[in-house]
Order: C-alpha cells, then structure tokens, then sequence
C-alpha cells in the first residue's frame, strides 16, 4: 500500500508538471518560438538624427572587436557616437580614440562621468552622462548600446526605420551572445530561453498589456519619450536597467518592442563557468525583489517544471510504474521541444535540448547563490563595484 501510495504521488506530481508545461506552450505567449524579428519596416523620408551612448568600463578586451562595427554605420541621416569612459583602468578611453582615429566612420567623442553620486548604479550614472552630453545636439533617438556589442553596417538604419514605421518609442533587440565554448553552449541559449519565458516578446509589443522588457545591449530610445519617461534618473538604483528602462517608458504611455537579433552579436567571452555563474547571479535575486518567497517560489518552480519530468521518468521506469514514467516522458518531451527553435537560432547542436533540466538546475543554484551574495552583504556588481544590499532596486530583470 506505502509504494502504490508514494507511485501514485510520483504520478500526480509528474501530471501537475505536465500540466504546467501545456499551458507554457499554449497560453505563455509562444514564449519558445523565435520568428519576433525586426517588424516590417519602410524607410523614412526624412531620416532622423540619432546619438549613440556607450557606456565602457575597463573594456579594452572587447572594444576591437564591437567599435569599429559602429564607426562604420551606414546610416543616411546625422548620427555619432558617445562612449562614456567609466573610470576604466586599463585604457579604454585611448584605446576609443585610437580605434576611431584607425577606422574613421561616425563621429566619436570619449567622455567621463567622474564616480557616481549616491543612489546611483555606475552604469547608468555613466549613461546619464552620456545622455546629457547628447541632449545638446537635439537627437530625435538615443541609441544605448553596451561595449561589447557589435553591429552590421545596416544595424541602426534598420532599427529606425522599424521605430519610425511601428511608432515604437523603443526598439529593442536581444543580441546573439557568444556559443563557442562548452559551457556558452550548454548555458547560453538557455538563458535568452528563460528570458523569453519571463518576457514573452510578443506580448512586449502589443498595445493594452503589461509585460515590458528590453535587452540593454541594444535599445534604440526615442528622445521625447525618455523624458517623458525620465530617463535614466527614474530608474537611477536599478541595477538591472534595461527591464526597468521598458517599464519606465510603456509606464508612461510608450509603445515598446523587443524581438531577437539579426544584425546585432554580442562579442564578450564567457568561456567558463565561473564566467556565466557571475553574470546571472549577480542579479537573479534583483529580479525577484530581494523577497525570500518570491525565491521560495522560483525554486520549488524550476524543480516543479525542469526536474521533475526527468526524475518522474526515471522514477517509473526503476519502479515499473508505467503511468510514472508515461507522465514524466511526456512533459520532458514537451519541453525538449520547446526548446528546439533556441538551438537552431544558435545554431547549437539539437541533441542539447534533452539537457535543459540539467542547465535549469544550474540556474537554480545560481539564483540561490545570488540571494546567499546578497545576504552576505555582497550584493550586485558592474564592472568591479558592488552595489551591496540594493533594497531601493524595484521591479526589474533577470540576466
């Protein structure tokens, strides 16, 4: 009677899992699918004047590789280049110039903020500077765009040509991040998967909803709606700004679109583990609002939806509990291929998507560690300083 019971449980546990995952894949926003690309687009008769603000710390490493891909924009209207030197110690202001002296293409001016006042992230500090040195030149869009992102040439036409046809005050899209290395491959297009999980980017776009996000590394921002907005000093404590950012703007009555990239790559390395566990931890716990029971629920969530249609499988079948192990198959099914379109926009070999619990599993234990990291006073990072315990951070993202 004990092992009919406990099978038994293993099997409505399995089901809830099951369940969890139709309504995923039906009624999330077909979170999974990867075809929401730039929207159609026409160009503009009149092409409007962009400014271009990077914010760089300590980013000589990468700098060669994403630079240069924005000096040479092919953009028929005035545009030109901001990059705010974040107090950087190994160069990154000379190394700009010297990349701008090289390759020519768009006016670069390098610029520093000084360190940041209280209350204020480092990165948007820098960011806002950036801003307030392009306000003077009256652009009609800011483009914020991180160092380690580069461009086709035909990046920025595109993107406004897509805000400008779309009446989009911000355009948005997720940069495709390195996979070369095991554990980019194994770790990374899970992460641009989970994101879309959070933030259906269908449901971004739509008029009359509230889910609004926007990937940091490339947002293309209508001038008027950042003050409308009060960009960035509305959202000065968020440590993940780009979410934040969106909300800001859809908050304030602006349309928003976010959608995957074509024309935009990300260039900086995580070639280790240790890499990839610092970037999503040192914000996981921001994304759940420093709250212990928002990260109680997260993780009896990823062990509900990711571990327990692989452990309900094995389970069966050590047991011989068929109806276990049928369940337990058939949710792990459903989310292997939900996973499927991730891997082919990677490129990324399909026999990784039966993996997925065991990469959700590493996020668990990444999200856990950021919460641990906060607790102990640590908090979040950007670019070697720590924002310890950032209690004021409200409403953001994940990665």
């Amino acid at each position: 009677m004990g092992q009919t019971a406990r099978v038994s449980a293993i099997v409505w546990i399995a089901a809830v899992s099951l369940a969890a995952w139709l309504w995923l894949l039906l009624c999330q926003g077909f979170f999974w699918r990867t075809d929401v690309r730039l929207p159609l687009r026409r160009d503009p008769d009149d092409w409007p004047s962009v400014c271009a603000v990077v914010p760089a710390r300590d980013e000589a490493a990468v700098l060669p590789a994403s630079l240069p891909s924005l000096l040479a924009q092919e953009y028929p209207g005035r545009a030109e280049i901001f990059l705010v030197d974040d107090g950087s110690s190994d160069g990154t202001g000379e190394l700009a110039r010297e990349l701008a002296d090289t390759h020519g293409g768009l006016p670069l001016t390098v610029t520093s903020p000084g360190e940041p006042p209280a209350g204020w992230t480092g990165k948007l500090w820098a960011v806002r500077h950036g801003i307030d040195l392009a306000r003077a030149r009256g652009p009609e869009y800011l483009l914020l765009t991180d160092a380690d992102i580069a461009h086709a040439p035909d990046s920025l036409r595109e993107l406004v040509a897509a805000a400008e046809s779309g009446g989009f005050d911000v355009v948005s899209q997720m940069a495709r991040l390195r996979v070369e290395s095991l554990w980019e491959r194994l770790v990374v297009p899970a992460f641009v998967y989970f994101f879309a999980q959070l933030y259906p980017f269908r449901r971004i776009g739509r008029k009359g909803t509230r889910t609004a996000a926007a990937a940091g590394g490339c947002v293309l921002l209508r001038t008027e709606a950042a003050e409308r907005a009060r960009i960035p000093d509305a959202i000065r404590h968020a440590v993940i700004d780009d979410v934040a950012l969106a909300r800001a703007v859809k908050g304030s009555g602006g349309r928003i679109w976010l959608g995957l990239a074509e024309r935009v790559d990300s260039v900086r390395p995580y070639p280790r583990l240790h890499d990839l566990w610092r970037m999503v931890s040192r914000s996981a716990y921001a994304q759940l609002r420093h709250n212990p029971l928002l990260l109680l629920g997260t993780v009896a969530g990823l062990v509900l939806v990711y571990l327990v249609p692989p452990a309900a499988l094995m389970a069966g079948l050590a047991s011989g509990d068929g109806a276990a192990a049928l369940v337990g198959g058939a949710a792990w099914l459903v989310m292997t291929g939900t996973y499927l379109p991730i891997l082919r926009y990677y490129r990324r070999p399909l026999w990784l998507a039966p993996l997925l619990p065991f990469t959700a599993f590493l996020y668990l234990l990444m999200t856990v560690d950021s919460a641990v990291q906060h607790y102990r006073g640590r908090g979040a990072a950007w670019k070697g300083r720590t924002y310890a315990r950032p209690d004021a951070v409200a409403d953001e993202h994940l990665l």
